[in-house]
């Protein structure tokens, strides 16, 4: 089994050592670029099984890069980590929403970096294990989750969502009408071992909910508790 292939795009070399470092003790190969344009043209060339990402890049920043990765065919699967001093919720928002599949606040710790991006990678994993007869339809067929393609079709138009969106949707929509927490949503989306904050959760189902357009409702707030996905009587069960 090949090593996975991981892309650290950072400018600062102790950080891009360090994680490098880390990397290469998970068993991981890992590659460091550090500019924009340049990691660009590499994740084209050869795509990486995913990227850590910094945001304060000396040419094209971490935000335009992951917006460009998410938006082409051929690189809008790959799952990117950003790693930045940026911390404010404003910019971790707008990280997750461009389609970031996690955001790691500098200084960070190793240990918590390497379970993030070993979580993405699992993840990513197990969609591309499934076939395509694990596909559901949802809301008098309105909504089709397909797994195997990880993407959804609402009203017949197919719509792309990022690693962490789709596994939430599929997450709930597995079991219409029961309420999950966010810790039961983290845990089905990254793993057991992941600690995300309930505020992440919540920035990836408002990004969730607009790509949903006039299902978005299908995702329902449990005042308290977590989300559901509400669906016909016929459907809960």
């Amino acid at each position: 089994m090949s090593k996975p292939h991981v892309l650290i795009v950072e400018d600062e070399p102790d950080i891009a050592d360090l994680i490098r470092f880390h990397c290469d003790r998970e068993g991981m190969e890992a590659e460091v670029i550090g500019a924009g344009k340049p990691a660009v043209e590499s994740i084209r060339k050869t795509p990486p099984d995913v990227v850590i990402l910094d945001l304060m890049l000396p040419d094209v920043g971490g935000i335009e890069i992951c917006r460009r990765l998410k938006q082409w065919p051929e690189t809008r699967e790959i799952p990117v980590v950003m790693v930045t001093a940026k911390g404010e919720e404003s910019d971790v928002v707008t990280g997750l929403e461009i389609g970031a599949d996690d955001y790691v606040v500098k200084p960070f710790s190793p240990r918590v970096l390497m379970a993030r991006v070993r979580a993405v990678l699992r993840r990513r994993a197990e969609l591309q294990e499934i076939p395509v007869d694990n596909r559901l339809e949802r809301i008098d067929g309105r909504l089709v989750i397909d797994p195997d393609r990880h993407v959804i079709t609402i009203d017949t138009k197919p719509t792309d969502l990022t690693v962490t969106e789709f596994g939430i949707l599929n997450h709930l929509a597995q079991r219409p009408g029961f309420v999950r927490t966010r810790d039961q949503i983290i845990a089905a989306v990254h793993g057991r071992n992941v600690v995300l904050s309930s505020r992440t959760i919540d920035v990836h189902v408002t990004a969730l909910r607009k790509k949903l357009g006039s299902l978005a409702g299908c995702v329902e707030t449990v005042r308290g508790i977590g989300y559901r996905f509400c669906a016909p009587p016929e459907e809960v069960g």
